[in-house]
């Protein structure tokens, strides 16, 4: 690999490697007789900041799906994961066992959770399989954080600098909270060259 971030790119595919034989995402067995394997590949990704700084390396390894050939390799196609079934089973398992360890689920956004104990408030928003923790209270969180990492697993990614393109600004001594698409407005201002 020549790229200046090899290294990166090697960490990336090897906890790509990890996290599949943890999850046992396949059984190693020999091909039948007269089968013709499907390869793979990787593919690299650079996860990018609001501000456009690389915060993570990410290699996922893909099925070469576009050499098998219709009726030879195959009969029907279907992908478990983006089915409209498989999501909402996700949500009802989160949703049980977070609502377990007292979060209450906000009337008018499903993805929005709160949870209080006493002078401590800390909510939790839900995009897909990523979650953002806000609160007063920074021992609460990194409990309530803990208590996630038992019940799923997950990467604590550290405090938040952005999410789906907002950057989030905090000052922690004045209480302020802020969020800004800067760089996302500045898009499609050169998009539409103003």
């Amino acid at each position: 690999m020549s790229d200046i971030d090899s290294d990166k790119w090697l960490e990336a595919m090897k906890s790509e490697m990890d996290w599949m034989g943890s999850n046992q995402v396949w059984t190693l067995v020999d091909p039948p007789k007269g089968a013709r394997p499907v390869g793979c590949k990787w593919v690299f990704k650079r996860k990018l900041r609001a501000d456009g700084e690389v915060t993570a390396f990410k290699a996922r390894l893909m099925e070469k799906g576009y050499t098998q050939r219709p009726g030879v390799d195959f009969e029907e196609t279907y992908s478990p994961v983006a089915m409209a079934k498989s999501i909402r089973i996700w949500n009802t398992c989160f949703d049980e066992v977070i609502r377990g360890y007292d979060f209450i689920k906000n009337d008018y956004d499903l993805c929005i959770y709160k949870k209080i104990s006493g002078s401590s408030v800390a909510y939790l928003v839900l995009y897909v399989d990523d979650i953002l923790l806000i609160g007063n209270d920074v021992r609460k969180l990194r409990e309530i954080k803990t208590w996630l990492s038992i019940q799923f697993s997950m990467k604590d990614m550290g405090e938040a600098s952005d999410i789906l393109g907002i950057k989030i600004c905090s000052d922690r001594s004045r209480r302020l909270l802020g969020l800004t698409q800067s760089s996302y407005i500045e898009k499609v201002l050169k998009r539409f060259k103003m």
